[in-house]
């Protein structure tokens, strides 16, 4: 494996699982699960508080909503891979933004 497949991976394994993180951390504390309605809560300062929140986890989310709805809502195959691939690209963004600051502030070699 060259080492730009596997930093690459490295990245999307660490966007998914800051995702998580952030998630499960935002039900913990509000006993509810995040979700894009965040942003519906109209013109209000926890409303921009929750853009870069929704910017890190909504691979989870998206990922957690997909497959409910492929369990639920009987989705068709095309529908759930489209959001597992947009979702991964999401998710390998967002880790390799963390990765890249992890570095810059000089934790990571």
């Amino acid at each position: 494996m060259s080492p730009e497949a596997l930093n690459s991976l490295f990245a999307l394994c660490i966007g998914f699982a800051f995702a998580g993180a952030l998630a499960s951390g935002y039900q913990a504390m509000a006993e509810r699960p995040a979700g894009f309605g965040l942003l519906g809560e109209g013109v209000a300062p926890k409303t921009f508080a929750a853009v870069p929140f929704l910017v890190f986890a909504a691979p989870f989310i998206i990922m957690r909503n997909t497959l409910r709805g492929a369990k639920i809502e009987r989705r068709r195959f095309e529908f759930v891979m489209m959001a597992t691939v947009l979702s991964g690209f999401w998710s390998m963004m967002s880790g390799t933004f963390f990765l890249m600051t992890l570095r810059a502030a000089g934790v990571l070699a």
